[in-house]
């Protein structure tokens, strides 16, 4: 018999207000998009304003399906105009809100994602009650229950009428630089420069410079969409730092391609340089979330962040509306338990919880976006790679549990790009 696994601990982490356990999906190829509202429809933001006023256009919410209950937060009831004394809607009042050559568009993407189970990513505009037009992005997915039923669905809606109205001040501050180029096909690239810059090999073993006991061997995969689109923004990292620690990351950043672009650099960076100076999971993912908010491109992430201290075996991790990791432990795998986190860009000054567990020799971390399991299969993702433990349990590297991961999930069923990272603990 295997050993048994130990309970990862929850550290210092916030309670959970209604959180809902998901994460966000990446930017669909083709996903709609309105053209922002005409100038005038909102006041201008106040010179020196700017950065508080873009922060707070951020809301969230959660609907029921089975309750058919809903859940706003305080900001999507400013954005939306409406009094928070007043109950939220449910998905069928919510189109009454929104314009009207709008409706079919959101019809069209709640659908999707209740029943064909796709993440949300497009725009929409709202009528507010005095008359002002908003322009909101709305990224969300399904929630599954035990069965693999839709539970419930939750969203997270930004503003992004403020940030154009902001873009076309400096446009017009500064005139053009350049011809236009196709926004979508230029945006693409930059996000495939990007990833080629500063990310690590797409393929073969990450070899880390010390090795020994309780140290790590490490592999990692980027895998394209079966659609042929230019890679997204999901990216991995593996990282040893100067106190012989080990960062692990994965993550995805959505949105606006030029956003993504941008977007992905900045964040890597900020990460690598927080990491080094010692900054723990929790903390730092609660600084790259201030990164994002700050970000005049409207882009939202999820991301998982660990750090690996080899002398203990101990792992410390924090997630912000990502997948938990996964643990191996000798044929038998289980996702550990997430502290609190929402997603990256969402809210202004979230804050993040962290666990801590304490792994052992031959143990196996499996750390993944939410694009490697494909949606159509109908079961959570977790319980289909989690049930690759005996085949994990018995690979000879860590190189052939990457290849048994993507054998297992054909790429040509694969509709967004993932990435995934495996980790072993050496004896």
């Amino acid at each position: 018999m295997p050993p048994s696994l130990s309970a990862d601990r929850p550290v210092g982490g916030p309670s959970r207000h209604g959180a809902v356990e998901a994460h966000p999906g990446g930017p669909r190829d083709g996903s709609p998009s309105m053209t922002a509202e005409p100038p005038g429809t909102a006041a201008a933001t106040p010179p020196g304003a700017r950065s508080s006023t873009l922060l707070g256009r951020v809301g969230s919410a959660e609907w029921n399906l089975l309750t058919d209950e809903a859940s706003w937060s305080e900001e999507l009831y400013e954005m939306l105009g409406r009094d928070p004394a007043s109950p939220a809607l449910t998905l069928d009042e919510l189109p009454s809100l929104v314009h009207e050559a709008d409706r079919p568009l959101l019809t069209a993407m709640v659908t999707d994602c209740l029943v064909d189970g796709r993440p949300i990513d497009g725009e929409f505009r709202t009528v507010r009650p005095d008359g002002g037009i908003r322009t909101l992005h709305m990224m969300g997915e399904p929630v599954l229950d035990a069965d693999g039923s839709t539970a419930s669905m939750w969203a997270v809606l930004r503003d992004v009428g403020a940030v154009r109205r902001s873009r076309r001040t400096v446009g017009e501050t500064h005139g053009p630089l350049e011809p236009q180029r196709p926004r979508a096909r230029t945006g693409q690239r930059l996000v495939t420069e990007v990833r080629q810059t500063v990310l690590p090999p797409w393929r073969g073993p990450l070899r880390l410079p010390r090795q020994g006991p309780g140290s790590l061997d490490l592999a990692a995969r980027s895998l394209p969409s079966s659609t042929g689109a230019a890679p997204g923004g999901t990216w991995y990292e593996a990282l040893e730092l100067p106190d012989g620690d080990t960062l692990l990351s994965v993550g995805r950043l959505a949105g606006d391609p030029v956003g993504v672009a941008s977007g992905l650099a900045t964040l890597i960076g900020a990460l690598r340089g927080m990491a080094l100076a010692g900054t723990a999971p929790g903390q730092l993912l609660g600084l790259l979330d201030q990164v994002l908010d700050a970000s005049l491109q409207p882009v939202l992430g999820s991301a998982v962040c660990c750090r690996y201290r080899p002398a203990t075996r101990t792992l410390s991790w924090a997630q912000a509306g990502h997948p938990a990791p996964l643990l191996y432990r000798g044929r038998t795998g289980r996702a550990l338990s997430a502290p609190d986190g929402m997603p990256l860009g969402a809210a202004a000054s979230a804050a993040y919880g962290q666990a801590e567990v304490t792994l052992r020799e031959g143990d196996v971390l499996l750390l993944h976006t939410d694009g490697l399991v494909p949606a159509h299969r109908g079961t959570p993702a977790d319980r289909l790679l989690t049930g690759l433990g005996p085949r994990l349990g018995g690979a000879r590297t860590v190189q052939d549990c990457v290849r048994t991961v993507v054998e297992e999930f054909d790429e040509g069923e694969r509709t967004d790009d993932a990435c995934l990272l495996v980790a072993q603990v050496v004896s």
